[in-house]
């Protein structure tokens, strides 16, 4: 059973219509709504999307978008998921959604990391269905403006990673977002959009989360032509990572990553980055106010 008329997925893709991955992902693992495959008006593959998922295909102008969002940059190069991250929310509008989840085109499984016990085991997702539906309803109830799962790669150190060993929801939101439009945000930088959003927001006050308890297994980027795989072999990590600290120059800043292979990387100083509430039991009594 579909989840109705108010939601679908979009997948966000560019010159893989014969490799759409997160596609056949979705069916296997038991989405059965509606799916739009999100591409650009230049995109020379369009007629192959539009043979492969006939009447599916959504097309929106990407020099549009790049004459109306922040890119970061000024650069020409159009080669960036910024684009349709930005589209989505009036494509979502145009064809009557309440809400969407944007994904990546490249997607081979969405696994489950803990069991009920909160006991770290990787399990395949077999009802995507049921899984989105409580996504939705956690979001509804919530002022977040997006939420998302993790990504694989958080998990590094398997049980004994920092997430597994202290699970919470994260103030981050990447790959996945899970949106409304009538919560519409807008995304900042060509590169590295999602880390320069979520910093940038959340540095406002905006709510973005990361629900640890499900992640994505995706191909590794540049294992996969097309898409953004080119644009990283071209620029590489240094140009990527500066995004974010054009934004939050305050509490981002440049350091590396990797054990044996080092690279750069942004850092997050959160204890700087997003507004902190403190606990109702640290609130001074009464008589000590007045008094």
């Amino acid at each position: 059973m579909g989840m109705g008329n108010n939601f679908a997925v979009f997948i966000l893709t560019h010159g893989r219509p014969d490799n759409v991955k997160t596609y056949r992902t979705l069916r296997n693992q038991g989405y059965t709504g509606d799916i739009y495959i999100i591409v650009d008006n230049e995109d020379r593959t369009i007629n192959k999307y539009q043979h492969n998922f006939n009447g599916k295909v959504i097309i929106y102008n990407k020099q549009a978008i790049a004459n109306n969002f922040d890119t970061g940059d000024n650069f020409s190069e159009h080669r960036s998921v910024f684009f349709p991250r930005n589209a989505s929310f009036q494509i979502a509008s145009d064809l009557g959604l309440d809400y969407f989840l944007q994904l990546d085109d490249d997607y081979t499984s969405f696994v489950y990391k803990f069991t009920s016990s909160f006991i770290y085991k990787e399990r395949r997702v077999l009802n995507l269905d049921k899984l989105f539906q409580i996504y939705l309803d956690f979001y509804k109830g919530i002022p977040a403006i997006s939420i998302a799962m993790a990504q694989n790669g958080d998990f590094i150190g398997g049980r004994d990673s920092n997430i597994a060993r202290h699970i919470s929801l994260l103030r981050k939101c990447m790959n996945t977002f899970f949106c409304t439009t009538h919560r519409p945000f807008e995304f900042v930088a060509r590169v590295n959009e999602d880390v320069a959003t979520y910093t940038s927001l959340g540095h406002r006050g905006q709510l973005m989360l990361t629900i640890v308890n499900t992640a994505i297994i995706q191909t590794t980027t540049q294992n996969n032509p097309g898409g953004m795989s080119d644009l990283y072999k071209a620029e590489g990590t240094y140009i990527k990572s500066f995004y974010p600290i054009m934004y939050c120059p305050s509490f981002v800043k440049i350091s590396m990553m990797g054990d044996k292979h080092r690279r750069l990387h942004h850092n997050i100083s959160w204890n700087n980055a997003v507004p902190c509430i403190l606990d109702q039991k640290h609130r001074k009594s009464e008589v000590f106010e007045n008094g």
